[in-house]
């Protein structure tokens, strides 16, 4: 599979993934989506990612969580969604499984989260 096809597969994957926190009864806006590859070498300099981080190839978004208004910050507060979201393809990756509650991605080899 291309990247720019596992990059369609993702924003599929995405948009069941938005639907599904619907249906949970939660909120979602945005977090970071894309990333430059400057950005990434930054965050990993600083101690905050990987300069190889799935967001600059387009296959990563982080989502913040809503439930009657208040943000849910936590990995915990992910973890139902998140564990759906592992379920839903062979690669999609969630971040609570690094302490990135909020991260949900799509490795481009299985490996990679």
């Amino acid at each position: 599979m291309t990247l720019r096809e596992r990059q369609s597969l993702f924003v599929r994957l995405v948009a069941q993934l938005i639907q599904k926190a619907t249906e949970m009864g939660y909120e979602l806006s945005f977090g970071e989506t894309y990333r430059t590859q400057e950005q990434a070498i930054l965050n990993a300099k600083a101690g905050k990612g990987t300069k190889s981080s799935l967001h600059c190839d387009r296959l990563a978004i982080d989502l913040n969580l809503f439930k009657d208004g208040r943000y849910l910050g936590s990995t915990e507060d992910h973890r139902q969604l998140g564990q759906w979201w592992e379920k839903l393809h062979p690669d999609c990756r969630w971040g609570g499984r690094f302490n990135d509650g909020n991260h949900y991605s799509l490795t481009p080899d299985g490996k990679r989260a």
